[in-house]
């Protein structure tokens, strides 16, 4: 005969609500949206330490700063309830809290994923239930969207306690030195605030370093090219005379020098450049290009 299940035992409950009626049929279904934040959501690695205890561990603030941008591009939001809540003292001015937690995680149809986690936490001020109903909101992002971890902290899990070592002190500083705390950032915040191409080609190099998705660095590469489209807007029409024809004469010979015979490949090369094409480019730029383009020749034949 099996023991019953104590009433404390962790666990998580799952169900599904469908879209109310007259909700629109192209809108995405949650489970399609939590595929595509799945797909869009960076690394969360232990950036945070425990000096007490002496362990890292990630916050809830983590949780919450990865996984922001990614519902907000999908129409993604959480509404939590507590439906359950219990109290006891612990020692002489501590608090222990056991929560429950319902969060009703919706997408842009109406349809949403009920999800119940529990939550516990210990506080000697008035901050257990805070901090409990953190504790099941950081576990319930990490497992429902299944967030991926930094690959150098994948062999020590979140602790509630620390690790036991008894090794001495300046033995333990010799053989085991610590991590740095690499702090979390917000490629996608830096690429919208560059302000020249090199400086998003730094951002975007930094994120692929550090382990953006591929989905994540198409993302990057999406908002560097709608703000080239809106440096383009911005461009003074180019001079429509006889100067302007003969340097784009000049582009296409200069092309042909290189090996570039074809027209729409150099029209390519211009809008790789400059974002526009060669018709609506500034005399600066198809000189420019020009150069750079008898220089390849001269190159090719050096």
């Amino acid at each position: 005969m099996t023991s019953p299940v104590p009433e404390t035992t962790p666990r998580i409950e799952t169900a599904y609500v469908p879209a109310p009626d007259g909700a629109p049929a192209d809108a995405p279904r949650i489970f399609q949206v939590i595929h595509g934040v799945m797909r869009e959501v960076m690394p969360v690695a232990k950036g945070q330490r425990n000096t007490q205890q002496n362990y890292s561990f990630r916050g809830v603030d983590d949780a919450m700063s990865a996984m922001a941008g990614p519902m907000r591009a999908h129409g993604c939001f959480i509404a939590p309830e507590v439906i359950e809540h219990r109290q006891r003292p612990r020692g002489d001015k501590g608090t222990h809290t056991v929560v429950t937690m319902l969060f009703r995680v919706f997408g842009p149809a109406g349809d949403c994923l009920l999800v119940t986690v529990p939550g516990e936490a210990m506080d000697m001020g008035d901050k257990s239930t805070n901090k409990a109903m953190s504790a099941a909101l950081k576990y319930m992002l990490f497992q429902v969207f299944m967030i991926p971890i930094d690959a150098r902290s994948i062999d020590d899990g979140d602790r509630d306690a620390p690790a036991v070592n008894n090794a001495p002190r300046q033995q333990q500083s010799k053989h085991q030195p610590r991590r740095a705390k690499r702090p979390r950032r917000d490629y996608l915040a830096e690429a919208r605030k560059a302000p020249s191409p090199e400086a998003f080609a730094k951002v975007r190099a930094a994120a692929v370093a550090d382990g953006a998705p591929a989905e994540y660095v198409a993302q990057l590469d999406q908002v560097d090219a709608s703000k080239r489209r809106a440096a383009a807007e911005q461009r003074p029409q180019a001079p429509a005379g006889e100067e302007h024809g003969a340097a784009m004469g000049e582009l296409f010979d200069a092309a042909r020098s290189a090996g570039v015979t074809d027209r729409a490949e150099v029209e390519q090369l211009v809008a790789a450049r400059h974002g526009v094409k060669p018709a609506e480019a500034t005399l600066e730029q198809l000189r420019e290009m020009r150069d750079d383009l008898l220089d390849a020749a001269r190159g090719a034949r050096a």
